[in-house]
């Protein structure tokens, strides 16, 4: 029988990016790289405004002392640039289940390698220390962009939950959900290892 996850704040380090654990003081270095219409474009409540970006921050903080969520910011280790945000949300400590999402990364370092070393880093912290049997995706269903990197990775679609959330424009969202198994993770690491060139 499977003991509950422990979840802890803990910093991730890649070759490219460090996942440390989000603060109040990393407000100034997100908002210079974040305030992007673009970046939000399929996220439920944009951020727009230094406020919003501390609301955003706030939220995620107030989530990850309820032990729901574990955020992260993402940092380009070679110039100690704060770039943009991640996170484990929904975690479900007795049966070993996060998701990852809400990740934001600044036009100039989307469509390089720090996303994809990002997301390694989180699975392999899930399914290898924190002992994740299921780690979920989800993305709006119009954002092919996402869903096709969501596959990419080697996440297996599971369904559409239909008419799943309002956004702020008033747009009924339909939500795609995806799933990595731990059977899965062997596979799905060495396609990321091969991808990062590790």
């Amino acid at each position: 029988m499977l003991t509950e996850m422990v979840v802890a704040a803990i910093v991730l380090e890649g070759r490219q990016v460090r996942l440390e654990p989000l603060r109040e003081d990393h407000l100034a270095g997100l908002a210079a790289v974040g305030l992007d219409e673009e970046l939000w474009r399929w996220i439920p409540s944009p951020v727009r405004t230094a406020e919003e970006m501390a609301a955003y921050i706030g939220i995620a903080l107030r989530e990850q002392n309820q032990g729901v969520s574990l955020p992260f910011a993402l940092v380009e280790r070679g110039t100690g640039r704060l770039i943009g945000s991640t996170r484990y949300g929904n975690i479900d400590r007795t049966n070993h289940r996060v998701e990852i999402g809400w990740t934001w990364v600044g036009r100039e370092w989307q469509r390089t390698a720090i996303n994809t070393e990002a997301k390694y880093l989180l699975l392999k912290h899930a399914f290898e220390t924190l002992g994740c049997i299921r780690v979920e995706l989800k993305t709006d269903s119009l954002n092919e962009r996402s869903r096709a990197a969501i596959l990419r990775i080697g996440a297996r679609e599971e369904g559409t939950f239909r008419n799943h959330m309002i956004t702020a424009s008033g747009r009924i969202r339909h939500t795609v959900y995806y799933s990595i198994v731990d059977s899965e993770w062997p596979s799905v690491k060495a396609r990321f290892e091969a991808r990062l060139k590790f």
